[in-house]
């Protein structure tokens, strides 16, 4: 998980003031010795962490907050602020030109994925705004870089421009734009060549493939595990081009979190998009307001609303839960259900999203690979066994089949079975539950969470079960 010890040492600081009645300076104090320290592990550039310490010192310690109620909730809600304020406090979206031909140069340094980035960007070009995207290959340094990017444009098939390894770069951009207009294609994607460290002759050859093709964006990527060097390499580029935003990629990884708290606030570059993750799709919109709810273990409800919303058709998630309410929901729907979860992503990270969620699995090991053992325990029944959910429930040499056949445990194709009435009878609780008795302040009261392991029995860590 991105920021995952950032996170951690934050939510600590933070539960020195929340919880009391009433803080003074001495608390104050305390929590922001805290809150410097994780910034600095972090690797976040020590001019951020001075100005952000500055600012919550100063907001935190008047005599409003100090003597009000609830002064601990008051001051989170200071930190959330002055995190989205160094990282941007607002998306900033890319310059998309509604009329006419889109170009989108992406540079960078090796090892940065930036070659993969671009057939992200026109995954999501492609799906987000409706584009019909080309991508261009003038990385003519690298071994097998075109062949990488050709590669991508199969999988998303989208034409790949290239003139090989022996011609000009500069000479290849300008070409492309013909081969654009001639095929209707209205975004051009460049990947630029990346070096190990910035130089002038690398730098030079971006600067006349910029003067050559005029682009609407200049989209710098940076691997968000490079903490506070981001900020040097973008101050680098900066200076020789004119770069409109950035990409942070690998933030799935153990990121500690100095490039995206360092890079808006130092270099004024936003941060435009995120990848999290390697598949083409795992590519999103960096919303400063939304990620600093994540690292203080808020979850992100609208990333995990839109996630729903560009993944799963409404139609067929009404149905489903009618089904579910009525008591006919069976196994057809529960693949069915499975297969919209898988497209939103990785089930762990899903999760995280949902505020309160995050924390009750910390320590859980959750295991995509159920996802798959559940399919083939399904796969494994009849047409009329997947139909009437009864047949099996009343029939053990029916479950003995089933695992037989899914290489499973008896006792697995049972969890399923429990899982399954879990769903149809909480779906039917929701069905008679006055709303006037929810609690706004718990209002995922009744998701089941998971149970953690008693301290001393067992190693190793807790598994999530589906």
């Amino acid at each position: 998980m991105a920021f995952e010890n950032l996170s951690d040492r934050l939510q600590m600081a933070m539960r020195r003031v929340t919880g009391k009645g009433r803080l003074n300076e001495k608390d104050i104090d305390d929590m922001m010795r805290e809150v410097r320290l994780s910034l600095l592990e972090a690797d976040v550039h020590f001019r951020v962490v001075k100005a952000f310490t500055k600012g919550v010192k100063e907001k935190a310690s008047g005599e409003k907050i100090l003597k009000g109620l609830n002064p601990g909730q008051q001051v989170v809600k200071i930190v959330r602020d002055e995190l989205e304020k160094i990282m941007g406090e607002k998306a900033v979206p890319l310059t998309i030109n509604e009329q006419g031909l889109t170009i989108i140069m992406l540079v960078g340094l090796q090892g940065a994925g930036k070659t993969t980035t671009v057939g992200k960007l026109a995954k999501f070009l492609q799906g987000k705004h409706g584009k019909n995207p080309m991508l261009v290959a003038l990385d003519v340094y690298r071994p097998a870089a075109i062949e990488q990017l050709k590669t991508i444009g199969q999988e998303l098939n989208m034409p790949v421009f290239e003139k090989g390894t022996d011609v000009n770069p500069v000479l290849t951009a300008k070409e492309a734009l013909g081969f654009a207009k001639d095929f209707n294609h209205d975004v051009i994607i460049i990947d630029t060549a990346g070096r190990l460290q910035i130089d002038q002759k690398m730098m030079q050859e971006l600067i006349d493939i910029e003067t050559a093709v005029n682009p609407d964006e200049i989209l710098l990527t940076i691997d968000a595990m490079t903490g506070q060097d981001a900020v040097t390499t973008t101050k680098g580029f900066h200076e020789q081009l004119d770069i409109t935003g950035a990409i942070l990629t690998k933030l799935d990884g153990d990121t500690r979190g100095g490039a995206a708290l360092s890079l808006r606030q130092v270099t004024n570059v936003p941060i435009k998009l995120m990848g999290l993750g390697e598949k083409l799709d795992q590519l999103e919109v960096f919303h400063p307001e939304r990620m600093a709810s994540r690292i203080l273990g808020m979850g992100d409800v609208l990333t995990l609303v839109d996630k729903v919303t560009d993944n799963i058709d409404e139609d067929d998630m009404m149905g489903m839960m009618e089904k579910m309410m009525s008591g006919k929901f069976n196994y057809n729907d529960y693949i069915k259900q499975l297969k919209m979860i898988k497209r939103m992503g990785s089930l762990g990270g899903i999760l995280k999203l949902i505020p309160g969620v995050g924390k009750a699995m910390k320590n859980q090991d959750i295991d995509e690979k159920q996802l798959v053992f559940v399919e083939a325990m399904i796969s494994s029944m009849t047409k009329d066994e997947r139909k009437n959910p009864r047949l099996i429930e009343r029939s053990s040499s029916r479950r003995r089949r089933v695992a037989k056949g899914s290489g499973r445990k008896v006792s697995d194709v049972n969890r399923l079975i429990q899982t399954m009435q879990q769903q149809v009878k909480m779906m039917k609780q929701m069905k008679n539950m006055d709303p006037s008795n929810i609690n706004p302040n718990n209002p995922l009261g009744s998701i089941p969470q998971p149970k953690q392991k008693k301290k001393g029995k067992g190693k190793g860590k807790g598994r999530f079960r589906f």
